[in-house]
């Protein structure tokens, strides 16, 4: 399977470098910053097992030919625009786009520009960052790959996909039902996000504070009751697991947009926070925590 990975940043250089390292054909299409530090220094990976580098096969959006039969969608979610002009020489009748982005917006607006026969389902679950010479850094051993067809029919098509991803060294799950698994993706991260960015801190600074606990619980109650009002059929065990693991004052979890915050970097807050506003406002939903996230991460927009 020719596989092209779409960023090369802590996702994609991760699931990327995993591809490769079991025998897949896989490209790196990246910008030209990236693309000259991947040429002098490597697809370098720091994990809790030791370092390793790796030569990638990498392109830019001018040097792209043929068609892939997968494409990878991992960078930023503001980022999209550009990325579809990007890979679109390289979508062919076949090809099939799986897109592990944040939120839920992106899926939309690929089947609008590309069919909805073409996109499919992803997210993953990874605790990583790049370094400050570009190496991918996984802090836990946490290193999972969901993928699967948005209707639940998974034919023959996903099938070969997941014969070529399911033996790439990483925990991967073959899913017969990826939108509930993405609500409750978008369900995590956005209540991390809010409170982390809101509170400027790690959960467990906020969970030890005055009001922390109420704060974060609701911004949770806010954001599932948005999602449920959205289509996603509540499953009460998973919901639970979210909550807790959020709320575990002895694990301090940050969100990669509150670190993204921290660092003076753009941040994706019209596609995490402003897109479930949109949905709420849709439902004449109240959600004031959300709309004080909103405001704060505006305004720190407005100063970058």
């Amino acid at each position: 399977m020719r596989i092209l990975m779409a960023g090369a940043g802590a996702t994609g250089g991760y699931f990327g470098a995993r591809l490769a390292q079991a025998g897949q054909d896989v490209t790196f299409l990246v910008r030209e910053r990236r693309y000259q530090q991947l040429q002098a220094r490597g697809l370098v990976l720091q994990t809790p097992q030791g370092t390793e580098t790796l030569q990638p096969q990498l392109a830019q959006a001018s040097s792209l030919t043929g068609y892939y039969d997968l494409i990878i969608v991992t960078v930023k979610s503001f980022a999209l625009d550009q990325v579809m002009e990007d890979i679109a020489p390289a979508v062919g009748p076949e090809t099939l786009i799986m897109p592990i982005l944040n939120g839920l917006r992106h899926i939309a607006t690929l089947q609008q520009r590309f069919g909805e026969d073409k996109v499919i389902g992803g997210l993953c679950k990874i605790n990583a960052t790049l370094g400050d010479n570009g190496e991918v850094i996984q802090m836990t051993p946490l290193h999972q790959l969901y993928y699967g067809a948005l209707d639940g029919h998974n034919d023959a098509r996903l099938q070969r996909v997941d014969a070529a991803l399911r033996d790439c060294q990483v925990d991967t799950r073959f899913s017969d039902n990826i939108m509930d698994e993405l609500w409750e993706k978008w369900l995590l991260l956005s209540t991390l996000g809010a409170v982390c960015c809101l509170a400027r801190g790690n959960t467990q600074q906020i969970l030890t504070s005055r009001g922390g606990e109420a704060l974060l619980q609701g911004v949770f109650s806010e954001i599932l009751s948005v999602i449920t009002a959205e289509g996603y059929q509540t499953r009460p065990a998973a919901t639970a697991r979210i909550l807790e693991l959020l709320s575990d004052p002895a694990t301090p979890m940050t969100s990669s947009m509150y670190r993204d915050l921290t660092q003076g970097f753009d941040i994706e807050a019209d596609q995490v926070i402003g897109d479930l506003l949109l949905r709420a406002k849709r439902h004449s939903l109240a959600t004031p925590l959300l709309n004080a996230v909103d405001v704060n991460l505006q305004v720190y927009l407005q100063q970058r």
